[in-house]
């Protein structure tokens, strides 16, 4: 399949997290099936309210377009739907902004009734403000003073109450969903069930983690969003005689869009209703305390933000001999809060033990006096 060329636009208005080489957009752009042939980035106090960038930018993309052969550009931030459809207009081109890509990715990625039902309510609500610039060949016919309406007016009318419909509709099925959940959450509890949930920034080795402690085979790649659907098994912990239930949840990631943080409740209830967070840290990148944050911001965002945690700091075997720690489990102030931290390798396996032991710890902790069931590692299966 041949991949479209793009150009990356990036604008800089002073925040912290600007990704000056625009990496983590490319590889958006690359798991979306885009081919990102060059990188603009300019700095700005404040967007500009008709084009985002300027016009003397805009000129500058459009030359440098030609050049290249680009067939798109994409931008790293949130457009306006003005803003995309008069970068269109003066670049000649197709414009999409970082909310979309991550839409079209999740779109490509969602396997569950479940993920495909909460994926199309995003896309929805997002193309429900672009209506204006989807439907643009759908002209006034007639106006003027004194005069409204027209077959095009009639037909956008159309579309957003369609639109409107199948929202609604999503919606009502979505929350059968979450009421199936909260049922299961119920009976959980009155089986003093212990509940954990695997949460992190995308590509920290959350599913090689997962895969690495119930020896399960849940698609796990070195890529961003490898993994869209909530899984989950059952964690035989032979020290204490009990199982658990560990869950691998959906990737964060900077800018992730509201939409989706709302479409995405039911699946992200996992993390909501859980009794302990594995807080998943991929210790190798430069990045990781950035990261950090912006996981703790959308836990706080989806109602998660007070459910104890531990951090895993993972790909232990990515970091160089001189960076690494002089001890594998220790302390780290999480939020103005002391938190479990333990540095591991779930690719290689170096450290699950001592975590093994942390999450024994957790449940006993939960459950002092309740009386131990002993399984066999062999009963780890899907619930």
């Amino acid at each position: 399949m041949n991949k479209a060329p793009t150009l990356l636009v990036g604008v800089d208005f002073g925040l912290p997290h600007f990704d000056a080489e625009l990496e983590e957009l490319g590889l958006l752009a690359e798991t979306a099936g885009l081919k990102p042939v060059a990188r603009v980035t300019c700095k700005r106090r404040a967007p500009d309210a008709a084009l985002f960038i300027g016009s003397g930018k805009a000129d500058e993309i459009k030359l440098l377009a030609e050049q290249m052969g680009v067939q798109e550009i994409l931008f790293d931030q949130s457009l306006s739907p003005a803003q995309q459809r008069n970068l269109e207009r003066h670049l000649g081109l197709p414009v999409n902004d970082r909310t979309l890509l991550i839409l079209e990715i999740f779109a490509q990625r969602a396997r569950s009734h479940e993920g495909k039902l909460q994926v199309e309510l995003a896309r929805l609500q997002y193309l429900s403000t672009r209506l204006v610039r989807r439907w643009s060949h759908l002209e006034r016919q007639s106006g003027g003073i004194g005069m409204r309406g027209g077959p095009g007016e009639t037909q956008i009318e159309l579309d957003r109450r369609m639109i409107g419909d199948n929202i609604k509709r999503i919606k009502e099925r979505l929350s059968k969903v979450k009421r199936q959940r909260n049922t299961q959450r119920r009976q959980r509890d009155r089986r003093e069930a212990f509940s954990i949930s695997l949460v992190g920034y995308t590509n920290a080795g959350k599913s090689t983690l997962f895969n690495a402690l119930v020896k399960a085979r849940a698609y796990a790649a070195d890529q961003l969003f490898a993994t869209l659907d909530t899984t989950t098994r059952q964690l035989y912990l032979g020290d204490i005689g009990r199982l658990i239930s560990l869950s691998d949840t959906v990737g964060f990631i900077r800018d992730l869009p509201h939409g989706l943080i709302d479409a995405f409740q039911a699946t992200l209830q996992e993390a909501v209703d859980a009794d302990l967070l594995l807080h998943v840290v991929d210790f190798s990148s430069e990045n990781h305390l950035n990261q950090i944050a912006e996981v703790q911001r959308v836990l706080k965002e989806i109602g998660a933000g007070d459910i104890p945690q531990v951090l895993v700091f993972n790909k232990l075997d990515a970091v160089a001999a001189e960076c690494r720690p002089t001890v594998m489990q220790d302390s780290y102030e999480l939020d103005g809060k002391p938190t479990p931290r333990v540095f591991l390798s779930a690719k290689d396996g170096e450290g699950l033990v001592v975590l093994r032991q942390l999450l024994a710890d957790a449940v006993m902790t939960r459950y002092p006096t309740s009386v131990a069931t002993h399984f066999p590692e062999s009963h780890e299966a899907d619930t």
